[in-house]
This record gives structure tokens, sequence and C-alpha cells, in this order.
């Protein structure tokens, strides 16, 4: 993430060199900013990780991730942003890979896993009301996708899906990323149908729901 921060302050000088000092500090002062990040640090990181779990108790790990956060948030409100929508993490136990790896022989939802997301989402969205305080300039809110994921999921029929249990690529159960590729034979034909691309990342239809459901929601928390 540190990264991205630089990448940042090369678009505003590239952006500064297009348009101008002063039209720059506005586009960059009003611009919308999307911060996305925690799951892998949840059910890769810790959860799959044993020395992590060693180290770290379940609080004491989430407390450093909005640690993590927190400073990312700040010094990028410090490089003049002030529209900051932060994700939730998402049900990452519901997850078809989770459940595959963690949800026993029925693969059903991996709980403690979406505890753990739980108790992260509430500490973030604690942090948030902080820095809100703090920087009185800057408006931050978080963007519940948890729940709005949750209830796609469990009621997919609800929004015009059928399989929410697998991926839509190779057998739905594990694969993600370079695993779903055109020499996969086993592919669904009717992904418009699953809740899920492959096993750990939804498809287009269900971003398109998740976006409907709550951009307004946000744009009202940041712009009004």
């Amino acid at each position: 993430m540190s990264e991205q921060l630089l990448l940042f302050d090369e678009y505003k000088r590239k952006l500064k060199s297009f348009v101008g000092e002063e039209r720059a500090a506005y586009i960059v002062a009003n611009g919308l900013y999307i911060v996305c990040a925690g799951s892998n640090d949840i059910a890769n990181t810790y959860f799959h990780t044993p020395t992590r779990r060693l180290e770290y108790s379940v609080s004491s790990y989430t407390e450093y991730l909005v640690r993590l956060a927190s400073s990312f948030w700040q010094e990028l409100q410090a490089k003049g942003a002030r529209k900051i929508g932060v994700f939730a993490v998402p049900p990452i136990g519901c997850l078809p890979a989770q459940r595959t790896l963690a949800g026993g022989i029925k693969r059903t939802c991996a709980d403690d896993y979406n505890q753990m997301v739980q108790l992260l989402n509430s500490k973030l969205s604690s942090e948030l009301r902080r820095l809100n305080g703090a920087f009185p300039h800057a408006r931050m809110t978080i963007f519940n996708t948890y729940d709005c994921l949750l209830d796609i999921i469990k009621n997919p029929r609800r929004y015009g899906l059928e399989i929410s249990d697998r991926g839509c690529c190779g057998s739905g159960l594990i694969e993600t990323g370079v695993l779903c590729n055109r020499w996969d034979l086993f592919t669904c034909s009717n992904v418009s149908g699953y809740v899920f691309w492959d096993s750990y990342h939804p498809t287009e239809n269900v971003y398109k729901i998740v976006v409907q459901k709550l951009l307004a929601k946000l744009l009202v928390d940041l712009y009004t």
C-alpha cells in the first residue's frame, strides 16, 4: 500500500502538468478515493500462516490491521484526498475457497472467519469515526459490503442468481486467478447464474448489484 501512495504522488505531478496547479488541487480534493484491503490478511495470512496465529490473537491481529489501515488513510488525506470510502471486509468465511478449506465436509460457511471479519469491520468503523473528528476537512465512511454480499450469498434467487457455494471457473471449489484460463475445460457456460466467478471473487453481475445497492449512500455520506 505504501507503493500506491508513491503512485498517487506521481499521478498528482502528472495531473498538475496537464491542468495546472489550481485545477489539479480541486480535482484531488473533490475526487472519490476507494480503499479495499483486509481480506487476504485474514483469509490467507492469519488463518493459513501458522506463525501468525502464534504471534497474534484474533483481537490483537485486528487491532494491528486497523493501525495499518488508519496510517494509510491518514497519509492519503495528508496528500490531499478529502473523500475516502472504505470497503468493509466481505464475509470471507462464505467464499467458496474458505468453504472448501475450513467449512468441513458439508462446505458450510466458516464462522470463525466471519466472526473475525465482523470484529475487524467494527473496529474499522470506529477508527473512521475517530478520524472524521480529528480531520474535519476530510470525510471518510465505510462501504458495508459485508451485509450486502452475505445477503446475496444466502439468498441468491432474490437477486436473479442460482449458485452461491462454488464458483463458475473449474470445479468452483478452490481455483482462483491464473487457474481460471482459456484451457479450463470445466468452466460453467452460464456465469450469469453464479454469485462467484472463481472460488474467491464475485461475478460481474454481483459487483453491479453491490454498487447499485451501496453507491448512493456512499456518495451522500461523502458529498452532502
